[in-house]
């Protein structure tokens, strides 16, 4: 099992940023994807969910109406939209496949500075 995150960087207030998690080594259409994120002397923090069976997405409540999570099946890959972001984002963020086991990637920086 490998899952590989992309797309972080530095970004204003206000910004955008889409992250990318491409995995492989298990049947990636079958399994429910979620994002995390660890800020900095925090513990990891469940962002965003979505279902394998129809797509159901849901969302800690601090991010809803700013982020959007998708998947695409034909590519093994997850994607976490990030729009207006604040100060708060600032984190690393991790993929995660829940119900195949405690595997995770190497997460990607987000940092959110004017």
């Amino acid at each position: 099992v490998q899952l590989v995150e992309s797309g972080g960087g530095l970004v204003q207030p206000g910004g955008s940023l889409r992250l990318s998690c491409l995995a492989s080594g298990f049947t990636f259409r079958l399994y429910t994807m979620r994002w995390y994120r660890q800020a900095p002397g925090k513990e990891r923090d469940w962002v965003a969910g979505i279902s394998s069976t129809d797509g159901t997405a849901h969302y800690v409540d601090s991010v809803k109406g700013r982020f959007t999570i998708s998947r695409d099946n034909a590519k093994n890959t997850v994607y976490l939209q990030m729009n207006s972001l604040k100060y708060e984002d600032t984190a690393v963020y991790y993929c995660n496949a829940p119900y195949l086991g405690d595997y995770w990637g190497q997460g990607t920086q987000v940092t959110v500075s004017a």
